[in-house]
């Protein structure tokens, strides 16, 4: 039997919380502010206190602050309906235990103070670089945001690297940028690299910086990102992209902490926090070989899983009307809301591009919606079929026929030709952007040879350059 206090402001939490721990076979002491608990503090130390966010008088997060440096080997577990990422690192920066979301299960509630009264004994989170409290533009009130909120709190704090694993569009580099904000390293720089987006002949410079004369073009040294981010935290997107020889310096560095420059004798000794992010699945590829097992490991030697927006509709409505606001204030133009026939719409679309789909979205909706409120039929004008759920017609589809169909009523001829010129020019200049301009991997992608790749390439360009001349 262990003695636990409850602490919130709202009697109704205190009396279910309180009765759930009881029926588990603790005792429990009840309060309602922050200067009750320091009261009895002076008397006796419980071996576990459960405490609200929100609290009258000092918040809950101060209270904590304060009982940990009196008290730190009582473990404190926080509840609060604020669920952002900012409120739950605070807490775990403060010294909390474990955190939970409200509502909660009180199965779950009984649950984390079990563990947490088990892992008593245990070296408790340290209140390490306190600091102003930082909004963050991750954003989400549904289950699986609540528990990535948790997780980047608990992991925030530490030192070790992170892969950020989800769909493209899932909000990776917030994440990453969560993580830094919320970490020792926060006043450090932020470095971000898309190892997808740099040719593989140049991305070896990028990351370790290069000395004068190291190849054709090199006039003066120029550091790397490695270098950039010393002290801080460096974001490698897109990781599964990195090719072989160069995973093969990348965990040199991870493993031991220094490289040298491209054409650089000097070795260079590097404290850096890499987090890194894919949307690809690194089992796989280390499976084919396309990936180092050994760099896999030192990477993900954390997780965090983003969910794709169709496994969070919950959250979409406070999505949409957060990034129409942001595209009203940004591009300078009257505000507008949503009817509830468009959240509704909306929060069944699957939005296979994920948040970053959601956003462009309410970015065109700004624009082109006519009036000040949007429309269930808005939408269809701004282009939201391209989001519809699975198990329609894909949104290309969709588009095509339109264009056919006004094509035909306008009497046009040759249509098939001029379909399929368009369909091969926006397939290839597609995958050329995808992989940074590289033909055979463009090629692999369209699943075309080389050589017919550079073919249609070239008829797409003379078909242009024919049309412009016309015009």
């Amino acid at each position: 039997m262990s003695e636990i206090w409850t602490v919130d402001d709202d009697r109704g939490v205190r009396f279910v919380l309180a009765t759930a721990l009881r029926d588990a076979g603790h005792t429990v002491t009840e309060f309602a502010d922050a200067e009750a608990v320091r009261r009895a503090l002076r008397q006796r130390v419980p071996e576990l206190m459960i405490c609200d966010v929100r609290l009258p008088g000092t918040d809950g997060l101060a209270l904590l602050r304060e009982t940990h440096a009196a008290h730190p080997r009582l473990p404190v577990i926080v509840m609060s309906a604020f669920t952002d990422v900012a409120t739950t690192a605070a807490a775990y920066r403060e010294g909390a235990a474990d955190y939970l979301p409200k509502p909660f299960d009180l199965t779950q509630a009984t649950t984390a103070a079990q563990r947490a009264l088990t892992q008593a004994t245990a070296a408790q989170p340290g209140a390490a670089a306190r600091g102003a409290r930082t909004e963050h533009a991750l954003l989400g009130e549904s289950a699986p945001m609540r528990q990535v909120f948790r997780l980047i709190g608990r992991v925030a704090a530490s030192d070790l690297n992170v892969l950020i694993t989800g769909e493209t569009g899932t909000g990776k580099e917030l994440v990453a940028r969560a993580l830094h904000r919320e970490s020792a390293r926060r006043t450090r720089p932020f470095v971000a690299l898309n190892t997808a987006a740099i040719p593989a002949e140049l991305l070896e410079s990028e990351l370790f910086g290069h000395e004068a004369g190291a190849f054709t073009g090199a006039l003066r040294r120029t550091s790397g990102r490695f270098e950039q981010a010393e002290g801080g935290t460096l974001f490698l997107d897109e990781i599964g992209d990195m090719p072989l020889a160069l995973q093969t310096r990348l965990l040199r560095v991870l493993a031991g902490g220094e490289f040298y420059r491209v054409g650089g004798r000097e070795l260079i000794r590097s404290d850096v926090r890499v987090l890194a992010a894919t949307h690809q699945d690194l089992d796989a590829k280390v499976a084919r070989g396309e990936f180092r097992a050994d760099l896999m490991h030192r990477l993900d030697v954390l997780r965090i899983q983003l969910p794709p927006l169709r496994e969070r509709r919950a959250d979409i409505p406070l999505l949409a009307k957060q990034f129409l606001a942001g595209a009203a204030t940004e591009l300078k133009l009257p505000e507008k809301h949503f009817a509830q026939a468009a959240l509704a719409a909306l929060a069944k679309m699957d939005f296979p591009g994920n948040v970053r789909q959601l956003e462009n979205l309410c970015r065109r909706l700004a624009v082109v919606a006519p009036g000040a409120t949007i429309r269930r039929e808005d939408l269809d004008e701004a282009g939201a079929h391209a989001a519809a759920p699975r198990g329609s017609s894909l949104p290309w589809e969709a588009a095509l026929r339109a264009w056919a169909d006004a094509e035909l009523a306008g009497g046009a001829e040759n249509l098939h030709a001029r379909a399929r010129a368009h369909l091969d020019r926006v397939l290839l200049e597609a995958a050329l952007a995808a992989h940074a301009g590289h033909r055979q991997h463009a090629a692999k992608a369209l699943g075309l040879g080389r050589n017919t790749l550079t073919r249609k390439l070239g008829s797409s360009r003379r078909r242009r350059h024919t049309h412009d001349n016309e015009g």
